[in-house]
């Protein structure tokens, strides 16, 4: 019954659903305040910018654009405004998530499964002698210790 449980439990189809929970819950939270509150922060230094997420590429407006709405929704981009910075911190998320997620979760997985997991047996390269019992080589016509013949293997 316990064997069963846990050959359940190391199904590939589990540990992937504890990993996709895993990323939208706990890490998802985690990684954006380290890439908020740490890593922001010191490549903003680097650029001059105060806020990374408010890094903005401009490019020019090739027609006439009407005055923005007053107040300003939350998600309003202005035209020809680029989000760099806030597609730059959604990378560094994902890139904190998916290292993370590695080194918790599948690289011990990978070694708890080879543990329980029996190791293939390679497939023999030798057979007994009809008449010594001597190991001889599949190939091999005839017994190198009694030269008896040896019918081939099949």
């Amino acid at each position: 019954m316990l064997k069963g449980f846990r050959d359940f439990i190391l199904r590939g189809n589990v540990v992937d659903l504890a990993v996709a929970v895993i990323i939208g819950a706990a890490f998802g939270a985690i990684t954006a305040s380290v890439t908020a509150d740490v890593i922001t922060p010191v490549i903003s230094a680097l650029i001059g910018a105060p806020d990374f997420s408010t890094l903005v590429i401009h490019i020019p407006v090739l027609h006439h654009v009407p005055p923005p709405p007053n107040p300003l929704p939350a998600n309003y981009v202005a035209p020809g405004e680029i989000h760099i910075g806030k597609l730059l911190n959604a990378i560094i998320n994902f890139v904190l998530v998916a290292a993370a997620i590695y080194f918790a979760i599948v690289l011990p997985m990978q070694m708890l499964l080879k543990k329980f997991q029996p190791a293939k047996a390679a497939p023999p390269t030798t057979r007994p002698c009809p008449e010594c019992l001597a190991d001889v080589p599949l190939a091999a016509k005839r017994c190198s210790h009694c030269t008896q013949p040896v019918a081939p293997a099949a």
